[in-house]
């Protein structure tokens, strides 16, 4: 189910969130959509984050959303939302595994197995809440300084 980009006005005294979700049967193309949706989400952000923190913000996006495709039969969400003063992105994964995400110790001679490693790096730390049927995994992308 698509939800397109919007604003959504929660009082008055706060500054409006922007927030996008978007939920996939299953599938791979999961993954560049994810990308394209962080970009287009921070494309209205105010102040306009820069180059670095929009391609941090997709990179740990895709990375979740693949953790998803990869280890969990079913549908998987995606949730973004930009904190009200655009200094962090919110990225939260929810899908069917009853499997915690695993950080794999690290080995240059591995292909793949890096990604939660990245996450770790580019965010907040990570967070996993358990559902009744799978998880929700979350991480906070600091946006850092804007540009003019």
């Amino acid at each position: 189910m698509d939800i397109p980009l919007r604003t959504h006005a929660t009082t008055q005294e706060r500054p409006a969130s922007v927030r996008y979700s978007r939920t996939w049967a299953t599938g791979i193309s999961a993954i560049s959509e994810a990308r394209d949706a962080v970009a287009a989400l921070l494309a209205r952000a105010r102040p306009l984050p820069g180059r670095r923190p929009v391609q941090d913000a997709q990179l740990v996006a895709s990375e979740l959303v693949t953790n998803a495709a990869k280890h969990a039969p079913g549908p998987c969400a995606l949730r973004l939302e930009l904190l009200p003063d655009a200094s962090a992105l919110r990225i939260t994964v929810t899908d069917t595994s009853p499997q915690a995400p695993e950080r794999r110790p690290p080995d240059p001679r591995r292909i793949g197995g890096h990604g939660l490693h990245l996450v770790a790096m580019l965010s907040r730390g990570l967070e996993v809440t358990w559902l009744s049927r799978g998880k929700r995994v979350s991480a906070t992308v600091p946006l850092g300084t804007a540009v003019a």
